[in-house]
């Protein structure tokens, strides 16, 4: 009975995924996929763009000048603890930093767009 039971809701769920999948075609029908990707990616491309450069790189911008200045703060309270400052965590997040402030002048170059 239990297995009758098991059965019956193993074809029932197979009824339905059979009866509620819808096949998708790239492309109209002619099964260029990599055509469909690539108009996809021409259509959002802009979007993206924008999105990157006001919101992504802005947030990294932020996240690095906090992490170094807090850095330069501990630094500068090892340097009076110890009298030896540390340059290497300090100079590593100001390159980042520099980075990622000039990153969106030259990376959609580097890619393509």
């Amino acid at each position: 009975m239990k297995r009758k039971r098991i059965l019956c809701m193993i074809l029932t769920l197979a009824a339905a995924l059979a009866l509620l999948c819808v096949p998708a075609f790239a492309a109209g029908g002619s099964g260029d996929v990599s055509g469909a990707v690539e108009q996809t990616w021409t259509a959002a491309a802009g979007q993206l763009k924008t999105i990157v450069n006001n919101v992504v790189f802005p947030a990294l911008d932020m996240i690095l000048a906090i992490a170094f200045f807090v850095k330069v703060g501990s630094a500068y309270f090892d340097y009076r603890k110890h009298g030896q400052f540390e340059w290497a965590a300090p100079a590593i997040l100001l390159a980042c930093l520099i980075f990622t402030l000039t990153a969106p002048t030259y990376i959609w170059g580097i890619i393509g767009q």
